[in-house]
């Protein structure tokens, strides 16, 4: 028996098998070889056409099953990861009304925040976590007002996420942690978000029905099981959005558990159990894959743009011609913590929210030509990019995270031991690197949705991290270089 993932990005579609005997990663395809598409027709806009995920996500599964030989007979469930607040209109018929508007288009944001203001910050925040910002339901706004002959055909309104399972059950659904990523949803209320919809003049019929995050959302249809390639009846039996989805894979479910990714930007995702809201809005909460009303599972979303990109920058423009991420970590472990007090704003690629959206812009400071060199500069690199994570960590502390654990992919920033012990060290926790991906993850929830395991931890089961980082001792020299980096932040000298 297998169960299959399908990730819904914005670049490509991922694919995976896992076998359900052993929990072990069978296969992983992705289409297509180049990056997807996003239309641009005005500065801030990006969409995408639908049809081109439904067709990458059939080639992509098509390449999994001739990759791995496995019959679409013994596979059990589909689970789908999507990226999060798009949006995409289809009519009565089930046809895409318009092109996607997907999570990086910035034209709904004049919108949200005239909504944030007109119903009130503190009514936002207690109903709906968020302000309304830039999210799906000001996207379908934009649409209303600029677009009413193509908001007319509208029968319902789907995340990238429900599009796919649409397509291949038929059945137009969505869910309670989907609604709430596109702040949809009433935690206060429980229920959808009918004062937003009333502000905006939105029907509640364009919202679908609910479906579970975990269990039966429609099973496989004879013309998408043709297209596909695979069995018809198989059941769709989870989705979520790629940021609790990647959490999930990476086994963070529960208060007090982090996963983060150090990518060009940064992401930190931690589980809290009370409703939590920012009122400087640097951060963002939505249901967690697991929240149920009695016991609140919310996953609180800080993004950080100035990470890895700072480092991706040294190397090319400062380490010398064919010099490896590789030898670059060995002459930053060279050099003491702190860098020979040598230090680095990270925060140049684009206005930071965690910092009240002050204009991005790096530096380099306390640069002494006799003492450093590129060594000191590859380590200073490093140690501002894990105090932009700890600063931003802090910021969720004070929303209520208490982070005993962080868990991180093996794909990053995170590789880095200079790195990741800067971030224990000053934090305090233990940071566990897991060899998974988010269709894999995807893949794992929908054997829960099956009754294939009684949870999610037991469907994750107890496979060691592949490494782990822990705080050593006292480390004077790390906590003074953050507190003057801190500094620098905060006051410019």
């Amino acid at each position: 028996m297998y169960l299959l993932g399908i990730d819904i990005g914005s670049s490509s579609i991922k694919a995976a098998l896992v076998d359900a005997r052993t929990g072990q990663t069978t296969g992983i395809a992705g289409a297509p070889d180049t990056e997807m598409d996003i239309i641009a027709l005005q500065p801030g806009w990006a969409e995408q056409d639908p049809e081109s995920w439904w067709v990458n996500c059939r080639d992509a599964v098509h390449k999994l099953l001739g990759r791995t030989g496995v019959p679409p007979a013994d596979i059990a469930a589909i689970g789908i990861s999507y990226q999060m607040h798009g949006l995409v209109c289809i009519d009565r018929d089930g046809r895409v009304v318009r092109p996607a508007i997907i999570w990086c288009d910035s034209r709904a944001v004049g919108i949200g925040d005239a909504a944030f203001h007109d119903l009130g910050e503190d009514y936002c925040l207690r109903h709906y976590l968020n302000g309304p910002g830039n999210f799906t339901a000001s996207k379908l706004k934009w649409v209303k007002n600029n677009e009413p002959a193509q908001y007319e055909r509208i029968r319902h309104m789907l995340l990238p996420g429900d599009y796919i399972a649409f397509r291949m059950t038929g059945e137009p659904l969505t869910t309670i942690s989907g609604l709430s990523e596109g702040i949809l949803w009433d935690f206060a209320e429980n229920g959808v978000a009918q004062r937003l919809l009333n502000y905006y003049g939105i029907d509640r019929s364009l919202i679908p029905a609910l479906a579970p995050t975990f269990g039966r959302q429609g099973n496989l249809s004879e013309s998408a099981a043709e297209y596909l390639g695979l069995k018809p009846g198989t059941p769709v039996t989870y989705r979520a959005g790629d940021q609790p989805n990647n959490a999930l894979a990476l086994h963070v479910l529960n208060p007090g558990e982090v996963a983060a990714t150090g990518g060009t930007s940064g992401v930190v995702y931690g589980v809290v159990d009370q409703l939590a809201s920012d009122p400087q809005n640097r951060v963002n909460s939505f249901a967690h894959v697991n929240h149920h009303p009695a016991a609140p599972r919310i996953g609180v979303l800080l993004c950080i743009n100035g990470t890895g990109i700072l480092y991706g920058w040294m190397r090319k423009q400062v380490a010398l011609d064919g010099v490896s991420y590789e030898v670059m970590e060995q002459l930053a472990a060279s050099v003491p913590a702190g860098s020979d007090g040598l230090r680095i704003i990270p925060f140049g690629n684009g206005a930071e929210r965690m910092l009240g959206n002050r204009p991005g812009a790096a530096s380099i400071l306390n640069l002494h030509f006799n003492r450093h060199g590129r060594p000191h500069l590859y380590r200073a690199a490093l140690e501002a990019v894990a105090f932009s994570f700890v600063y931003g960590i802090k910021v969720l502390q004070e929303l209520g995270l208490n982070a005993s654990v962080m868990r991180v992919g093996n794909d990053n920033l995170f590789q880095s031991a200079v790195f990741s012990h800067t971030i224990a060290q000053l934090l305090g926790c233990r940071i566990e690197m897991l060899r998974t991906t988010g269709a894999v993850g995807a893949a794992i929830a929908s054997g829960v949705g099956i009754g294939l395991w009684a949870d999610v931890r037991e469907g994750l089961g107890a496979s060691p991290p592949l490494h782990f980082y822990e705080p050593q001792g006292t480390d004077n020299a790390c906590r003074e270089a953050f507190d003057d980096w801190n500094t620098y932040l905060n006051t410019g000298n």
